[in-house]
């Protein structure tokens, strides 16, 4: 029923150097790999004109055999050791799409030593092991792709590298996470609290049965880090990104931020600072009027903020099969235009300056300057006053003060939103005002993101 993998292909040397069939083996072929072998039959003609020659997967490796035969038919070889992909002699490039961090690493690292391009939509793998192998790559010659791995339908690893390459990039900022996305849309639209959006987006399938690595803000910490990389030229530092979640987001303080002409957002943001970047993922207020507060569901927008060109957005599906499946492919026409031409620079390698004396420091979170929303419950509406002295005395700027609409049940509630400060002074100063006794609950905070020109 299968195609040997090893003995069936035929031998690379002997089809003509130039114009000849890139042949792509894949390891995986879950969500991901079956989208990309999709749209590989579907679209062939179109990417074969757009690549310059045709792309043909030759080899799956995956753990169940009888299921992939069902998908890709008896036209591709099957096997079950990933290694064997990785090694093979008549494949060009290695597309990794099973996931994890562990066994990919080795993986990825084996068809790099054995010269293959690599295409992957894994962004914990290189988040957490990417030094190691573009490293491994550079020293290879080949490319290594991931496109899938940051904002999935959005080609922005491809804006940053190519169409803004003549910018200095200030800023970058987005909403890289379609889970938690749609959980705040839901809890904004519907009124519901954290549990029941997150409920609802497991029912739907936005959301995996363990959900940590989105609401935790882990999974966009992961994408936050090659962002950076690519838009500062500075090594992956996903250990040094600061990661808040949404998990403790209230539905009183969604509400609050609409009153005020705000909306949620779990937001990555890397910003140049002249003592080094900012590196976070936090829920933060934007305007409403804002067309970053205007994404909703699960879709995903990215702002880049450069020299020469400005603001620049680009806006595009979180998640899915095929919307994934066209990143990774995009990457493979990439891979398939290299002939004769070299691959680092064809495709860039991350991490170009790790070993500079003046690579690019990560700014601590008390060193952070942004501007905030507090939150402040009183005994009594008579102390809005005191609570803004508290904060003059603590060299806090407040920019607005409101009250917060009342609900019932729920006691008065003082609305700041503040100017710029030190994140390192807010903590100060709310740890003073919490003290303080005409504040009757925990002080909520949340940063404000302009995300202005």
């Amino acid at each position: 029923m299968y195609r040997d993998p090893v003995e069936s292909l035929e031998p690379l040397h002997s089809r003509p150097a130039l114009n000849r069939t890139l042949r792509v083996g894949m390891i995986g072929i879950g969500t991901v790999g079956s989208g990309t072998f999709r749209v590989l039959v579907r679209n062939q003609a179109d990417i074969a004109a757009r690549a310059g020659r045709a792309i043909e997967l030759v080899i799956v490796a995956a753990r169940n055999l009888a299921r992939a035969a069902g998908i890709v038919g008896e036209g591709v070889a099957l096997t079950a050791d990933p290694m064997q992909v990785a090694a093979h002699p008549d494949v060009d490039v290695v597309v990794e799409v099973a996931g994890g961090t562990g066994p990919a690493r080795d993986w990825v690292l084996a068809a790099i030593a054995h010269g293959k391009h690599v295409v992957t939509a894994n962004k914990a793998l290189l988040a957490v092991h990417g030094a190691e192998i573009f490293a491994a790559a550079r020293k290879q010659g080949v490319a290594v792709a991931y496109e899938g791995a940051v904002a999935v339908s959005i080609p922005i690893v491809k804006a940053l590298r190519e169409g803004l390459a003549a910018n200095r990039i200030e800023w970058v900022a987005g909403i890289i996470n379609g889970t938690t996305n749609f959980i705040l849309s839901k809890m904004r639209d519907e009124g519901l609290d954290f549990a029941a959006a997150l409920a609802q987006a497991q029912a739907l399938g936005y959301a995996e049965a363990d959900p940590s690595f989105d609401i935790e803000g882990i999974d966009a910490a992961h994408k936050l880090s090659l962002l950076a990389a690519n838009a500062f030229g500075m090594p992956l530092r996903f250990a040094d990104v600061q990661v808040e979640g949404i998990t403790a987001l209230q539905g009183l303080d969604v509400a609050c931020a609409e009153q005020l002409g705000y909306r949620i957002k779990l937001l990555g943001v890397a910003r140049r600072q002249a003592s080094g970047v900012e590196l976070r993922v936090q829920p933060a207020l934007v305007p409403a009027t804002h067309l970053m507060a205007q994404v909703n569901g699960s879709m995903n927008a990215v702002m880049v903020k450069s020299d020469a060109a400005g603001l620049t957005m680009y806006y595009g599906a979180g998640a899915g099969s095929e919307q994934t499946a066209s990143a990774v492919i995009a990457d493979l026409v990439d891979v398939a235009r290299l002939d004769g031409v070299n691959a680092a620079q064809h495709v860039p390698h991350l991490g170009v300056h790790e070993h500079a004396t003046n690579a690019l420091a990560v700014l601590p979170r008390a060193a952070v300057h942004t501007s905030h929303y507090l939150r402040v419950p009183v005994r009594a509406v008579s102390q809005i006053q005191a609570v803004t002295a508290r904060l003059a005395e603590q060299k806090v700027p407040v920019r607005q003060v409101a009250l917060a609409a009342e609900r019932p049940g729920v006691g008065p509630q003082v609305l700041v939103l503040t100017g710029p400060v030190a994140q390192g002074t807010l903590d100060l100063a709310v740890h003073a005002l919490q003290a303080r006794s005409e504040v009757a609950g925990v002080v909520a905070t949340l940063c404000v993101e302009l995300l202005e020109g």
